[in-house]
């Protein structure tokens, strides 16, 4: 089987070099000279654990190789990104999708498989894709399979993810179903779920929804904790052991190309039926310009002129910094006339970070975590000499206890404040 991946990215390379190491024959496309280039010399242009062993074994096959063109195959898998619009309810921007179907129309032939595993809003391949095949001349379901397989992996997991998760197979007809099928069944070793495309959208908005309202829920119980003085985090550990609890952990924000992005293109397709949805989104969005007035009134307590961010990228132990409210905060940051701000992040490579640690440090008031990487799970009280004064705002909550070292988290938020806040009293 031939099969054409378009967009090389986090999902597309290592669902291409996947099929590669399972037998088939595979091209990869992607728009970036640059990063063709770097693949087809056997370097990997994001990071992901295993994949640049994954890649190095696809090349070596002979199964494998990127190109900027298109050509005729048996199976095209559409991966490219669907941003928001910026549009009232952020909607789901489909150029990229819409681009690499018109690209892929003049290499079809009847018994072809186009596969969409962008995420996409629902009945975007019934009502979008599918007109652009019968406008071409195919039926769908006869000539040409039109199926929706949406992705369902971790970063920093994806490898393993992508053999052992349950795929959804969702298709416009039940030959569209079982085409799906055949080519997932190639490496899937979980369940092949068979769905309607439109149930299959849905599912996968829904998945990545169901998160973002919970990290909703425990970012506004943090906010709570931090106005009656409560360790929230303490709350969320007792409430937990409860047998059909499982509150979320609160944060600086949601970042990442899923749960911040995905719950709009439910909204915009039906804005009136997602008040929940919506409430959620502007309390997780709220959460940079939270997290910087914290900083802001405790670098004013403690006559603070220096801030140093450790972790730029929207989830820990990788190198994605898109849709990262690390990002924002830092921006909003800088944007204080009144101290100093220096960011360090071991997975991001970029002028404006700086790579070591204790340089990153020095002369600090204040550290303030976003990004729970491993590195910094693991640091020492020794790393944090050079500070000025020694505090640590731990957002993600993931730095070990240190001698001689003040850490605050998102728990304990109100003991920041302690000299110029006053907690509310209980109403009468």
């Amino acid at each position: 089987m031939k099969i054409a991946v378009i967009g090389l990215g986090y999902i597309g390379l290592p669902t291409a070099i996947m099929f590669a190491n399972h037998g088939q024959h595979v091209i990869g496309i992607d728009l970036k000279e640059d990063a063709v280039n770097m693949l087809n010399a056997g370097k990997i242009h994001i990071e992901e654990p295993g994949l640049q062993t994954e890649l190095t074994k696809a090349l070596l096959s002979g199964n494998f190789k990127a190109q900027l063109n298109l050509e005729e195959s048996d199976v095209f898998i559409v991966a490219v990104p669907t941003p928001n619009k910026a549009d009232a309810y952020l909607s789901c921007d489909l150029t990229h999708v819409v681009d690499a179907v018109s690209k892929t129309i003049p290499y079809l032939e009847k018994g072809n498989v186009i596969i969409l595993e962008s995420t996409i809003a629902p009945r975007t391949t019934e009502d979008v894709v599918k007109p652009m095949l019968e406008e071409a001349g195919f039926i769908v379901g006869q000539d040409i399979f039109l199926v929706h397989c949406p992705e369902r992996v971790l970063p920093g997991k994806i490898i393993h993810e992508l053999v052992h998760n349950n795929r959804i197979i969702g298709g416009l007809t039940p030959a569209c179903i079982e085409a799906g099928k055949q080519v997932y069944g190639v490496f899937v070793q979980g369940e092949l779920i068979e769905a309607s495309a439109g149930a299959a959208e849905l599912s996968k908005l829904m998945e990545n929804t169901f998160r973002d309202v919970n990290i909703a829920l425990a970012n506004e119980l943090a906010k709570i904790g931090d106005t009656l003085g409560i360790n929230a985090l303490e709350v969320i550990e007792m409430a937990n052991k409860h047998p059909r609890v499982n509150l979320h952990q609160p944060g600086p924000g949601v970042g990442g190309h899923c749960l911040a992005v995905d719950p709009y293109f439910i909204v915009a397709a039906t804005p009136s039926n997602t008040p929940l949805i919506q409430q959620a989104r502007a309390i997780n969005n709220s959460m940079p310009d939270f997290i910087v007035e914290k900083v802001k009134n405790f670098m004013a307590d403690i006559d603070g002129k220096k801030v140093t961010v450790f972790g730029v990228t929207y989830k820990g132990d990788v190198d994605d910094i898109r849709e990262s409210p690390a990002l924002e905060i830092v921006e909003l940051l800088e944007k204080e006339t009144a101290f100093e701000v220096s960011v360090f992040d071991p997975h991001v490579k970029a002028s404006w970070i700086d790579p070591d640690l204790e340089k990153a440090v020095a002369n600090s008031d204040l550290v303030c975590v976003l990004t729970d990487h491993s590195e910094f799970k693991t640091v020492t009280a020794e790393q944090f000499k050079g500070m000025k004064q020694q505090h640590i705002f731990d957002t993600k909550h993931v730095i070990p206890e240190l001698e001689k070292v003040a850490i605050y988290n998102m728990g304990n938020l109100y003991e920041m404040q302690k000299s110029s806040k006053k907690l509310v009293p209980i109403a009468e």
